[in-house]
């Protein structure tokens, strides 16, 4: 018998998950290859204590939570304005700004086959634009302004970076050059059922779950992404999702901002439509920078306003954020707490036949990329207008969708030609 499966086999008995090699003998070779590969590099320790740490509930009582400043981008003085975009306009000159788009997941929630970023926006009467192409024109724009080359660097996943990388070879890479555009793969975990069962996907091998825009760090180390950058000496990387076609990737006034305070990153926001929006907040935990999530914050301090009226945990974290190299190096170093979501995840049970669940049945492990931020002593926070800099595509209809997304788009460049 082959050592590798006796490996696997064994290390399984342990941790009494021996259910993932119920269906070996059925599969071909390379998927028997592919299933005892998977087995041997799962950290099943982790797994345990990432499975009892569902059965505890987080508590934030013993933080101290605080308000954070930021500054408001509309109301900057024009000499401040000047100052900022000046240091801000000398890094990407230089050619030390590059930019990372999260891109792993898929389009289902929009009905799109495919990865989401390949998703097609109506935006007048022109036919409808993939999202990349959307992103892709705006740095585009940045290096002629800028007369600069700013390198793109792209997190797909394992299931969609086949596509991803056909689409840019499709594309011509938008004429940015191959050499400017790279692609690493995000991070995976198995999916566990209540019981702590490793699940079985619908082809036999082990259920595997993307793990979170937290991974980002790790992803970037594993795969020389960070090496790849201080080779070209890179010193800022702003980092946004795929989603947001507002997202204002090459900003000189953030950048500069980040220098002039001496914050090793930082973030935009936007203001909440209401006390009660359903966004996750900056705010100071235990003394440095965090966002809390609408769900652990109480309804006292949703409500809660300064002198002058505003929110006092008014600033939305819309994923846009800005480190220096050094913040993201130390950062890779240890990875970002796990946070458990119940959702519903297909599988194969014993006998063989593939269960579509109704409710949630299963746990996904995924680490944030805000929790980075709490390994800073500070941030830079800027607050910038929704209608300019905030338009993403999460939903099929209603709230984020492509046609709020669609009409934001459409109405920033009618005035911003």
């Amino acid at each position: 018998m082959d050592k590798k499966y006796e490996k696997a086999k064994e290390k399984l008995k342990q941790y009494k998950q021996e259910h993932l090699l119920i269906w070996y003998d059925k599969l071909i070779e390379q998927k028997r290859e592919e299933l005892l590969n998977q087995i041997l590099k799962i950290d099943f320790e982790q797994i345990e204590e990432l499975y009892k740490q569902t059965k505890r509930k987080q508590d934030f009582k013993d933080s101290a939570i605080e308000p954070i400043s930021y500054m408001d981008k509309e109301k900057l003085s024009k000499e401040e304005r000047t100052a900022y975009e000046e240091d801000g306009i000398r890094v990407i000159k230089e050619g030390k700004y590059a930019v990372v788009t999260m891109a792993g997941g898929q389009g289902t929630r929009l009905g799109h086959n495919g990865p989401k970023g390949t998703f097609e926006l109506e935006v007048g009467e022109k036919a409808p634009i993939p999202l990349f192409t959307i992103l892709a024109q705006t740095i585009l724009k940045a290096r002629k302004k800028y007369n600069a080359v700013i390198p793109w660097y792209i997190m797909t996943s394992k299931e969609n970076n086949y596509k991803t990388t056909n689409f840019f070879e499709r594309h011509n890479y938008f004429g940015m050059g191959q050499e400017n555009v790279t692609f690493f793969i995000q991070n995976e975990l198995p999916m566990v059922d209540v019981k702590g069962k490793i699940l079985v996907d619908e082809k036999g091998l082990v259920k595997l779950a993307a793990d979170g825009h937290g991974g980002i760090f790790e992803a970037m180390r594993n795969d020389g992404v960070i090496a790849d950058m201080k080779r070209r000496g890179i010193e800022w990387v702003f980092i946004a999702g795929v989603d947001n076609v507002l997202a204002k990737m090459v900003d000189p006034v953030l950048t500069g901002m980040a220098i002039k305070n001496k914050c090793f990153a930082a973030g935009k926001s936007v203001v909440k439509n209401n006390p009660k929006e359903r966004v996750g907040v900056f705010c100071k935990k235990d003394n440095r920078p965090s966002v809390i999530e609408y769900t652990e914050i109480t309804d006292e301090m949703a409500e809660a306003t300064d002198e002058a009226g505003e929110l006092l945990y008014g600033e939305s974290h819309i994923l846009c954020n800005l480190f220096h190299i050094k913040a993201i190096h130390e950062i890779a170093k240890n990875k970002l707490p796990y946070h458990s979501a119940f959702k519903k995840a297909k599988y194969i049970d014993k006998n063989g036949v593939i269960v579509v669940p109704e409710v949630p049945n299963a746990y996904k492990f995924e680490s944030f990329l805000f929790d980075a931020f709490e390994k800073l002593d500070n941030m830079a926070i800027m607050r910038v207008k929704r209608e300019e800099e905030f338009a993403p595509v999460k939903n099929a209809e209603g709230v984020d969708s492509p046609e709020t997304a669609s009409k934001l788009y459409m109405d920033f460049m009618k005035h911003h030609k």
